[in-house]
């Protein structure tokens, strides 16, 4: 077995087709509610980042096969790790080797800290604990399946807002007009980190923001926002994100949904949900599900979300070390 750096950008055909099987036989074991992958735009979605990060890969392989595939993402403080290993190929040494290229990776470019994003219930939990990999943080996901929507009844929902307000939906992301305002209604959100939030990647200026939705785009995935606007100011006081990946095309993607402190109690967080859920219906025919996050404990948003018909699925968990430590004890136990 050996690990070698692996450049998305540069890989035959082949090898991303052979990464993709790789990663069904993966979360066929791991997550089988989950669907398959596709080859489509799956170069892009592995090569490209924001303008400030980097993504950087590579495979674990026997003569020509294909048996794990790890990347560390270099973005603020600390580097993302993502790592895999096919079942078949788990307790030899795989999920090790790929874990000791990142973290010299990570030494090297000068990051203290490493985390990695894990399904509970999995053999990666264990696995990264052993690693001395500490829990830092716990979300829910939950997925609406949308065969069992009442329609009707869903686009109801999606107008019982109060007076003074309109809701707006967008294929592609917020006009540039309000992309000021958009970015203005995210932030509110690091003001009061104890508000119960759906949690995904979030960009809080308008700069960010544009770069941010070129960067979903470049990696084949399709944005769409519906927004909730006070009619009387013109701000954006609500707002929610769904992302359809290429990928994947059968399940979107939630990510943020924000409601202004001052603008919450006109039922606007469940009227953007519900809107968005019937424009995806016209737009996005071939969806079977939409997955979103919650941190454990949240009330407000759960209560939305039951409503609409998600259903709790799984843990997802953040974990966290110092790379130093990593390496330690990679070193002690070689």
């Amino acid at each position: 077995m050996q690990v070698r750096e692996w450049d998305p950008v540069a890989a035959p055909t082949e090898e991303l087709a052979a990464l993709v099987r790789t990663f069904n036989l993966i979360f066929a074991a791991d997550v089988p509610e989950d669907p398959p992958w596709r080859m489509d735009s799956f170069r892009e979605y592995l090569a490209v980042t924001m303008p400030e990060e980097r993504r950087i890969c590579w495979v674990a392989e026997d003569g020509d096969e294909l048996l794990g595939y790890a990347s560390i993402l270099l973005v603020g403080d600390i580097a993302v790790l993502e790592l895999l290993v096919r079942p078949d190929a788990r307790r030899a040494g795989v999920g090790t080797a790929l874990l000791a290229a990142a973290a010299r990776r990570a030494d090297a470019e000068a990051y203290g800290s490493i985390g990695v994003e894990v399904v509970g219930d999995t053999p990666a939990a264990d696995f990264f604990e052993a690693q001395g990999f500490r829990c830092a943080f716990v979300e829910m996901r939950n997925l609406l399946d949308l065969s069992t929507v009442n329609w009707e009844q869903l686009t109801g929902l999606a107008k019982g807002v109060g007076s003074g307000y309109r809701i707006e939906y967008h294929h592609g992301g917020p006009p540039e007009e309000l992309l000021d305002e958009y970015a203005r209604a995210k932030a509110t959100m690091r003001l009061n980190p104890a508000y119960e939030l759906e949690l995904r990647p979030s960009s809080y200026d308008s700069e960010r923001l544009r770069a941010s939705l070129a960067t979903l785009r470049a990696r084949g995935l399709k944005p769409y926002v519906v927004l909730a606007i006070h009619e009387q100011s013109g701000a954006v006081a609500g707002l929610t994100e769904v992302v359809v990946p290429a990928q994947r095309p059968t399940r979107a993607d939630q990510y943020d949904t924000v409601v202004v402190r001052t603008h919450r109690g006109y039922g606007l967080g469940r009227a953007l949900k519900a809107r968005m859920l019937t424009e995806l219906r016209t737009d996005e025919p071939q969806l079977e599900d939409v997955q979103t996050w919650n941190a454990v404990g949240g009330e407000a948003m759960r209560r939305v979300n039951d409503e609409l018909g998600f259903k709790p699925n799984r843990e997802w968990r953040e974990y966290e070390a110092d790379v130093s430590d990593v390496l330690r004890r990679l070193d002690a136990a070689s």
